[in-house]
């Protein structure tokens, strides 16, 4: 196992000229972490990794892996397994077969060969399938099969780029689970790549929010679920994610578009400043919530989403839109009326206006 270091790490394609699609990227992944690397399409969450197993260039700065600089180490000696989507098995060899290939292309011996396959096959529960071949198995096999294939090798690091996506909603949730156990039992340092924030939230030890090739922020789920750095990291994590509004902050008062907001203590600031607070810390003061410190907003609603086990209710403040999240046991105010809302003050997030950076009191 092996820790890995990126610094300042840059990407351009093209000459020096040409535009950066990973602007300085510095970072520190402990030993034996499970980091998950997270960001919209086109971020450069997946050039990074890349950029780890070597198989993309670095334009500028080192990555380090295990302490060794590795800019110019070949991919095959920098001692990483990596997980694609798209499974990338070989369909005409078996089960057994693909997870071997890599040993004995190494000349390990036999008996070691067939040791650490069979010792893969029970951890991820595939013994059984290890003589079918690719065609004969589903999603889920076929990617538990590509794990089995990096887990042989005894990297020191693994990657995953996405290795999720191709599989359905019970599946990836049924995998996520299988590679967190895997991460418990065998504790291998590991970079996780996706762009979906519940997977991040559920399988990250710490979470690197990537936006426009820069990392917006590194912390724990917790951290970064209730402390974002950004206005992209609150409206990113979170489904729905928070609610933004800005305005002019004037004391305990907030001036929205068409509407003022009275907060229950003053803003860190006076100004413009956006306001952020989740749908879920928002509350009905008409159903029993306590307003009585007189920071209720006027919320008219548009729209009431039934999701089983809670509501989502839709609306505007002034011009802005606004979603709460309630207990559906609670009666759904209809559609056109004004309900009072209120949030308490330790569940209110302050932003810059211009920066988008997160302002503490």
């Amino acid at each position: 196992m092996a820790s890995i270091s990126f610094r300042n790490v840059a990407k351009r394609y093209g000459g020096a000229s040409a535009p950066l699609v990973i602007h300085g990227a510095s970072a520190e992944v402990p030993d034996g972490e499970f980091v998950v690397i997270v960001g919209p399409s086109g971020c450069g969450k997946s050039t990074l990794l890349r950029m780890v197993a070597g198989l993309e260039a670095i334009s500028d700065g080192e990555i380090a892996i295990g302490g060794r600089v590795v800019n110019d180490v070949d991919p095959a000696k920098r001692d990483i397994a990596m997980v694609f989507q798209n499974y990338a098995l070989y369909p005409h060899m078996s089960v057994y077969d693909n997870m071997a290939y890599g040993l004995r292309m190494r000349s390990l011996p036999r008996a070691e060969i067939e040791q650490r396959v069979q010792r893969a096959a029970q951890t991820l529960e595939i013994a059984h399938l290890l003589e079918r071949k690719p065609r004969q198995l589903s999603g889920g096999q076929r990617q538990r099969v590509a794990m089995g294939r990096a887990i042989v090798r005894s990297p020191q690091v693994f990657l995953f780029d996405e290795p999720l996506s191709n599989l359905d909603a019970k599946l990836r949730a049924q995998t996520r689970l299988e590679i967190r156990r895997l991460h418990r039992e065998i504790g291998v340092t590991s970079l996780f790549v996706t762009h979906d924030q519940v997977e991040a939230m559920t399988l990250a030890q710490r979470m690197m929010v990537m936006n426009g090739g820069r990392i917006e922020q590194i912390g724990t789920p917790e951290d970064v679920y209730l402390r974002p750095a950004t206005t992209f990291v609150a409206g990113f994590i979170g489904s729905p994610p928070m609610n933004l509004l800005d305005g002019q902050a004037e004391g305990r008062r907030l001036r929205v578009d068409g509407a003022t907001l009275p907060l229950p203590q003053p803003a860190p600031r006076e100004g413009a400043l956006r306001l952020g607070v989740r749908p879920e810390h928002l509350a009905l003061a008409a159903n029993g919530a306590d307003s009585a410190d007189g920071a209720a907003w006027p919320l008219r609603v548009d729209t009431v989403e039934m999701l089983g086990a809670e509501r989502l209710v839709h609306g505007q403040i002034g011009g802005c839109a606004l979603t709460l999240r309630i207990d559906a046991t609670l009666p759904a105010p209809p559609p056109g009326a004004t309900v009072p809302v209120w949030a308490p003050a330790q569940h209110l997030h302050w932003f810059d206006a211009a920066g988008g950076q997160r302002i503490d009191h």
